[in-house]
This record gives C-alpha cells, structure tokens and sequence, in this order.
C-alpha cells in the first residue's frame, strides 16, 4: 500500500517542485496536491471534511501568508494563515494519526548574530511575517509531537515569483539593478528542500521536532544577484549596485544564516548555494 501524502499550498514554488520531483520518480508515495481552491486551511469545516475523505499519512503544508511586507499592514491575516489555520491542520493531522512535515522561516530569529542560528537558539522575530510564522510553530507544539517543522531560508525556483526570476528577467532586460547588502542569509532551492521532504517520508523517520534546512554557504542578495549574472556573459555586471538598504515597513534580520548541523546528522548533502543558483539559471534560460 502507497504512503498517502497531503501537499497544500499547491500553487505555491516548493508545492509545485515536490510535484515536480514525485513525477520523475517512480515511488511508494502517493501524492495530493491541494490549491487553496481545493482545500482553504482557514475553512475548519472544509479542513476536517478533507481530512475524513483521504485518510493521508503525511501532511506537507506548504500553504503560507510569505508577503512580509504586506503582513506589516494586514497583521490579521498572516496570524489566519499562518498560525491559526496551522493548529486547525495539526489538530486533524493528530486526529487522524497523520506526520505533519511543516515549513517554516529563518525569520523567526532577530539578526543580531554573526553565527550561524542552531535549533536550539532563541526565537525573536522582528516583523510580523515572522511572528506570525513562530506563532505557528507554537501552535504545532501546543497539538502533539508527530511533526517536523524545517526552518528554511530564502527559497527560489523555476516556479513562481522569486528573486532569482525577477533578477534574470532584469538582466534579460539588460537592466540596472539595485540591490541591497544590509542582510546576509542563504539561498536555498527548492530542489534541495523538496528532496530533503521526500527523504523524511520516504524514510519513515520518527526523529520529531524542529529542523533547519538551507543550502551551505551564506550571502547577501547583492553576492546573489552577481552569482546570477555569471550565467550571463554578455551582460555588465557594473549595472548591478549595491545599496545598504531600502527603506521598507518591515524590519529584517540582518544575519538569518541557518546551522545545518542537526539535518545533516541524517541527511548528507553538499549543496553549496552557488551551485544550485548556477544550475536553476541554467534551466530557466
């Protein structure tokens, strides 16, 4: 019998490239990919209906309010979203017997660092994307303990809208771009994040909790936009400038790199952040 897998959030990039991924491999799991169309989490009543109709093994939820921007002027909303339609899935994944695998962000932590923030280090987020984001961590614990939460930082793909398609469609464009160097973090692929998912389901792993998953390595978005324009040659990196800051609502850490000690205790990788950026360019151009 086939390990039955609920994804929400199936429009969003990491939905779309753990779909991706399970296409292009044959497997023992068998997935379902629910768009807010399909199944609207804040909806307790279509949350628990969708819960008795399936019967699933594993839940991923990737469903999330990510305008962090925006959440600075709808508080409400991201909260909705992100912590209270959170504790209505975990309490029908407890219900039912079913592994909550959850994402979350490095931007439940402050910034005031300058190492790299292990599992264990204290939360403090600074916007209201973020404590929104911890609230929902905190809603999972209060449920029960079958759950992995992945902490993850700076994600991109081919699907969606992500920086590093809005810097290669700018250097198409034969752009300027301004970019800032007042945060240091990780980008991470989705490629990667999903992978690692599948090995959690795939594994039958029953080491609960919290985990940090990125890329190795750590840069700005400016050192991200010029790994980018190396796939480029005929484009003039000097076009790409680099600005402290932008004058934004929300407030973000300046150094939100994540420890992948505990992930890497039974998962090995080698991803360095420049390659994986080097390879999603390459697929997109």
């Amino acid at each position: 019998m086939k390990t039955k897998v609920l994804v929400t959030g199936a429009e969003g990039q990491l939905a779309k490239t753990i779909n991706d991924l399970y296409l292009n491999n044959s497997s023992d799991l068998e997935f379902i990919f629910a768009s807010k169309t399909d199944l609207d989490i804040t909806n307790k009543e279509k949350v628990i209906s969708f819960f008795n109709k399936y019967k699933f093994d594993y839940c991923v939820n990737c469903a999330a309010y990510t305008n962090v921007e925006q959440s600075e002027f709808q508080p409400d909303l991201a909260y909705k979203v992100n912590s209270e339609a959170v504790k209505i899935v975990a309490e029908e994944c407890k219900k039912h017997g079913t592994i909550l695998i959850h994402i979350s962000t490095d931007y439940v932590f402050d910034g005031k660092t300058n190492k790299p923030y292990s599992e264990e280090d204290l939360t403090n987020p600074i916007n209201e994307y973020g404590k929104s984001k911890l609230a929902g961590e905190l809603a999972i614990k209060d449920v029960f303990e079958d759950f992995f939460i992945i902490r993850t930082s700076w994600l991109y793909s081919r699907f969606g809208h992500n920086f590093v398609k809005t810097v290669i469609k700018k250097i198409q464009e034969d752009s300027e771009l301004k970019i800032t160097t007042s945060q240091t973090g990780t980008p991470t692929s989705c490629d990667e994040l999903s992978q690692f998912i599948i090995f959690l389901i795939s594994s039958n792993l029953k080491s609960f909790g919290v985990y940090h998953f990125s890329s190795q390595g750590e840069a700005t978005w400016y050192d991200l936009a010029l790994e980018i324009s190396k796939q480029f040659k005929s484009y003039d990196t000097s076009k790409i400038l680099s600005i402290e800051t932008f004058k934004t609502r929300a407030k973000r850490p300046k150094y939100s790199v994540l420890s992948n000690c505990k992930s890497n205790q039974i998962f090995k990788t080698d991803y360095n952040w420049k390659d994986q950026v080097a390879r999603t360019v390459k697929s997109l151009i």
